[in-house]
């Protein structure tokens, strides 16, 4: 849905990754046409900013009343605005042309990843003043939030009383603050309103890559708020959206790389291409009298969209893949989330190298084992009788142990990894691939099909 034209007031960043650059990649991946006002420009890069030098506030007004006196955006959102001066005209032309129509988000940016100071000592005071009062939501990370409150953020109880404390402070009636830098747990953002305190919860992306994060939720929650969404609705949808740009994030440069809203897109580009690849394989697959490849689990085949990070970004065949006669056969057609144990295959190969997107399982067979080398495959293995206790006890986790633990023996992700079992768990072979065509032809030499 088209949510109207909006409007994001921030510097520009020299490196592409936050600033009205990373706004913009931001509205465009959800739909919306996006206008800017420039306040400041930066020299920076992936290693952190060199220098600042404001507009003219004087431009800055032009640039803002020019937007607002014809386009009419129906969300505004504020990101780097400088310097005190700036505020002060930002505000006062919020003020008179936005009025009571406009959503307006307003994220402070005030310290950048790499610590530089990005709004002046002095315009503190009149951001908390003069523009806060206009803004529907205020959205500080945990270091601006403790420059506001002049005290630490440690735990996620003190955010809770940060988050209430910033909204007395800020005469704004919705406070996000976010928790990405307690990294001692999953980030919790915290969203403040008179009706009370809710925690919205999510999960923690293992990567250095995470400049522009800041940009891309506040950006997110723009669009989302102007679409309609309430804002606890929208907090969470934001919340999703930044996380899957981190779990994209694009390792650019010698230092901190940004995250990539384009991932949205691919994934949702993918998602049938996906299914209609596993297809294929299928048929292929169908075509050979293959049934020696079937364990006694059964054997199923998976495929993840490109940015996969959870069992639902993975397709594969419900009920798995069964023998019949001399062949195999299978319920119906491949969907997403429908098995758990090769999606958690796959997701662990991704971790190392995300081009290894497909994996299937098939019989334990040491004629298989000895083809493998004869191909040229290459191979891991894994023991169960090496499992840690604590690993056996935790649902599920026994396979991305294993896995994990054969592909850092051999410092990459192979061809086949395979374990000789334990006692009630049967001998299995994993074919790894980038792809399941890939993957069923390599089930098919080991069976000397091919």
């Amino acid at each position: 849905m088209n949510p109207g034209p909006v409007l994001t007031i921030a510097g520009s960043d020299s490196g592409g990754g936050a600033g009205l650059q990373q706004d913009l990649k931001v509205f465009t991946v959800l739909g919306a046409y996006g206008s800017s006002v420039v306040t400041a420009l930066t020299a920076q890069n992936t290693l952190g900013v060199q220098a600042v030098e404001p507009v003219d506030p004087d431009f800055v007004g032009k640039q803002l009343n020019t937007v607002l006196e014809d386009i009419r955006p129906v969300a505004i959102k504020t990101g780097m605005l400088a310097n005190a001066a700036i505020v002060e005209i930002v505000a006062d032309c919020l003020d008179r042309h936005a009025g009571e129509d406009a959503i307006i988000v307003a994220d402070p940016v005030m310290i950048s990843k790499s610590g530089y100071r990005l709004l002046e000592q002095d315009a503190v005071d009149v951001l908390m003043g003069r523009l806060l009062p206009v803004a529907d939501v205020f959205t500080p990370n945990i270091p601006e939030a403790e420059v506001l409150l002049g005290r630490r953020i440690q735990t996620p109880e003190d955010m809770r009383l940060a988050a209430t404390d910033l909204l007395k402070h800020a005469n704004c009636p919705s406070v996000i603050l976010k928790g990405g830098h307690l990294h001692a747990q999953d980030p919790v953002d915290i969203l403040a309103r008179e009706e009370g305190v809710i925690e919205i919860t999510g999960k923690r992306i293992s990567t250095q890559h995470t400049h522009g994060t800041g940009c891309t939720f506040s950006a997110a929650l723009l669009v989302f708020l102007a679409r309609g969404l309430g804002m606890e609705n929208a907090a969470r949808k934001a919340k999703e959206f930044v996380t899957r740009a981190i779990r994209g994030a694009i390792p650019v440069g010698k230092g901190i790389g940004p995250t990539n809203p384009l991932s949205v897109i691919e994934d949702d580009v993918a998602r049938y291409p996906v299914i209609e690849a596993l297809e294929k394989a299928w048929k292929h697959l169908l075509s050979f009298p293959c049934r020696s490849l079937v364990p006694e689990v059964q054997m199923n085949l998976g495929y993840a969209l490109p940015w996969a990070g959870s069992v639902q970004d993975v397709a594969a065949f419900p009920g798995r893949i069964v023998a019949l006669e001399e062949g195999v056969a299978r319920i119906r057609g491949p969907v997403y989330g429908a098995s758990s144990h090769v999606a958690r295959i796959i997701l662990t190969a991704m971790g190392h190298d995300r081009a290894y997107r497909s994996a299937m399982n098939i019989r334990y067979d040491l004629g298989y084992l000895k083809r493998a080398q004869d191909l040229g495959y290459s191979m891991a293995e894994f023991s169960r009788k090496d499992e840690p206790e604590e690993v056996k006890a935790r649902e599920g986790s026994t396979l991305v142990w294993g896995v994990r633990r054969a592909i850092e023996r051999v410092g990459m992700v192979p061809d086949i990894i395979h374990d000789a079992g334990d006692i009630g768990k049967e001998p299995i072979i994993r074919v790894l691939g980038h792809d399941p065509l890939e993957v069923v032809d390599k089930a098919l030499r080991l069976a000397d099909f091919l």
